[in-house]
């Protein structure tokens, strides 16, 4: 239904648009006039036989003639490029052509309506080009471009400060100039007419000498610029005060609304490229299907609930133990995708009984399961309460979800799982090594209607519940200090949104929906693992969202540390150093290959694991966890702090 306040702005946009072309033509068209009498004064004589008055018609009607088929009066002289005055160039000179024919035709002799005919073509497309040009530089330099605000320096090659230019026509004239990463062009020269003041590495020098005890801002209109060059401008700009705003993406922008300007994400420091999904092939992996998440109301639940959302399946069941966490999620999505069918469940996957009433009811035909215990230190004091949620729960699901005839059951692991050194990560090992074996069996059995257990792993998400960037802005917003386990302490990072994207890649990949996918891999239990990019040093992470909140780190906020908690590594693996990374074919994804035990094997271990949690025997539980896990080296009681030489915290004293 449109609205009669949509059609008002349809009929007021039209109107705008006709006054436009109007007066264009107008313009152009008297143009025409001016030449053509220009012409005859650079010719010292008019057209054999013609008025004044008649060559001032002749040389309007042949611009309004040559300009109609061309479109020249539909130019957004604002906007004019090249190709708007190459169309210019051509329009004039059929100008010329037609009143040489007017001439011709009216008696005239060829030889004398030559030279006024190119002197007229020239002329007016002189006039017309200058125009054009003179009216972009207003608006660029003119008073409503807001010269008076701070100096503008754009980062980037020509074609992303043009650009810039084009959706931000207000900052226009407050343009500097513009700093390149390559040392093609020096310093002094002009792209698009805007000054090259040097390289990126000389901005701690141009900034100072642009501010002249104002503000600067810095624009990065390339969109390409992200990760460790991004973060080594921050570190260069830093102590100039200058301000960082970033370009959005050309797919992020409609019509022509403006260009919106945003801060520096943390997101955008990522040490790797951003990666795409196979958009259609999701869609029809997960349309009209019958979906259920466990753990739906945490980071990456909710996150599985939004993307598969999207796809339309036929219903959507989202499992929690958290009433509110549930809530939210259900929240969200009746916002975002009204027509899927949701149901609601409260359930703890540890209870047998009541996940085969969920299974039962709903019968679903993929199963994500998202559910865990994550904190490792809090699972280092509860142990029983980490293995029963995180292997025995793993368990339940999974057997449950294979009598009731599930497609495929997804694992979501993580990298604690290679070389465990906690409760946490040796309790998604053993939770890994079940679905391996469930899933060897099914594929060995070659059983088309037999489960599918895909197993991914991958390391942190920005922005998780209890992962360090929440706690990071929590401990900002109180003035710091910042706390760091240990200096050295690195991890891999990666968005949520595109970390649940490969989540879904890679359930595609491993029910064979994706021909390129080695299933020789599959078969021998191969894990899929996610490409992380390079680890990210958690002190470098702490001073970067220090510089992002506009303060300094050592100065305004300190950083502490604080030494590793029970449990915790130094770095992260993603896999076993034995082990050979397969391609997928799949960008962003991998196969791993970790050692494999008999189903019957595991499952005789894990019913003896799970009779000691209950029983609350830690000690007996951790010892059947090292039949299956061998490799676990447990830490529970956390290491010293080791600060290299050169890199005592002059931060935590700074305060």
């Amino acid at each position: 239904m449109v609205t009669q306040s949509s059609d008002s702005r349809s009929f007021a946009t039209c109107l705008r648009l006709t006054r436009t072309i109007a007066v264009n033509s107008v313009l152009d068209v008297g143009v025409g006039a001016i030449a053509a009498m220009g012409a005859v004064v650079l010719c010292g004589h008019a057209p054999a036989g013609w008025p004044v008055w008649g060559v001032a018609v002749l040389g309007m009607g042949g611009i309004a003639a040559g300009g109609l088929p061309l479109r020249i009066f539909v130019q957004h002289w604002r906007f004019a490029g090249r190709s708007d005055f190459w169309r210019l160039g051509c329009a004039c000179m059929l100008a010329g052509l037609l009143a040489m024919g007017v001439l011709v035709a009216g008696g005239g002799m060829l030889a004398g309506a030559v030279p006024w005919c190119v002197v007229y073509g020239m002329t007016a497309f002189i006039c017309m080009a200058t125009m054009r040009a003179g009216y972009q530089r207003w608006r660029q330099t003119g008073p409503r471009s807001g010269r008076t605000g701070c100096p503008v320096i754009v980062l980037g090659d020509g074609a992303d400060t043009t650009r810039f230019l084009k959706l931000m026509p207000d900052m226009a004239g407050r343009v500097a100039g513009m700093v390149l990463q390559s040392r093609q062009r020096r310093p002094g020269r002009r792209v698009r007419g805007v000054p090259v003041l040097g390289q990126v590495a000389d901005l701690p020098r141009i900034i100072p000498a642009m501010a002249d005890g104002g503000d600067v801002l810095l624009v990065v209109a390339d969109t390409a610029f992200r990760g460790e060059r991004l973060s080594a401008v921050l570190r260069m700009v830093h102590d100039t005060g200058a301000r960082v705003r970033c370009m959005p993406d050309l797919s992020g922008i409609a019509g022509d609304q403006a260009a919106p300007l945003y801060p520096v994400r943390l997101a955008d420091l990522l040490n790797r490229p951003a990666l795409s999904v196979d958009e259609p092939g999701l869609a029809g992996m997960l349309g009209g299907r019958r979906v259920l998440i466990t753990g739906a109301g945490g980071t990456i639940g909710s996150e599985l609930a939004r993307q598969i959302a999207r796809h339309r399946p036929e219903e959507l069941v989202l499992l929690d133990m958290g009433e509110f966490a549930l809530w939210q999620v259900d929240i969200d999505l009746r916002e975002k995708a009204p027509d899927v069918t949701r149901h609601r469940v409260l359930a703890d996957i540890r209870d047998p009984a009541r996940m085969e009433q969920v299974f039962a009811r709903f019968q679903p035909e993929l199963v994500f399961h998202a559910a865990a215990l994550k904190h490792v230190p809090m699972v280092e004091e509860n142990p029983c309460e980490g293995l029963l949620t995180n292997a025995a729960g793993t368990r339940i699901v999974a057997d449950i979800a294979a009598r009731h005839g599930a497609r495929a059951m997804v694992l979501v692991s993580t990298d604690k799982a290679v070389n465990p050194a906690s409760v946490m990560g040796v309790s998604k090992r053993v939770a890994e090594m079940y679905c391996q074996a469930m899933d060897v069996q099914a594929r060995m059995a070659a059983q088309d209607s037999a489960m599918r257990c895909v197993t991914v792993r991958f390391g942190n998400v920005m922005g998780s519940t209890g992962s360090v960037i929440p706690l990071f802005r929590h401990q900002l917003e109180r003035g710091g200090p910042l706390t760091v386990t240990d200096p050295r302490m690195e991890r891999y990072f990666m968005t949520v949104s595109e970390a649940v994207g490969l989540v879904l890649q890679a359930t595609a990949c491993g029910m064979g929906l994706q021909a390129t996918c080695p299933a020789a891999v599959l078969r021998r239990g191969g894990v899929f693992v996610l490409d992380m990019g390079t680890p990210v040093r958690i002190v470098d992470l702490a001073r970067q969202m220090i510089v992002l909140a506009g303060l300094r780190p050592g100065r305004d906020v300190s950083i502490r540390f604080t030494g590793l908690r029970p449990g915790e590594k130094l770095a992260e693996d993603l896999f076993y150093k034995k082990e050979i990374l397969q391609p997928t074919g799949c960008p962003g994804l991998r196969m791993a290959t970790p050692r494999t035990v008999d189903l019957a094997q595991v499952a005789n271990i894990m019913d003896a694991l799970t009779l000691a949690c209950r029983d609350g025997d830690c000690a007996r539980a951790l010892e059947l966890v090292r039949e299956l896990v061998p490799e676990f080296a447990h830490n529970p009681h956390g290491m010293d702090m080791h600060i290299p030489a050169g890199q005592v915290d002059v931060e935590r004293n700074a305060s």
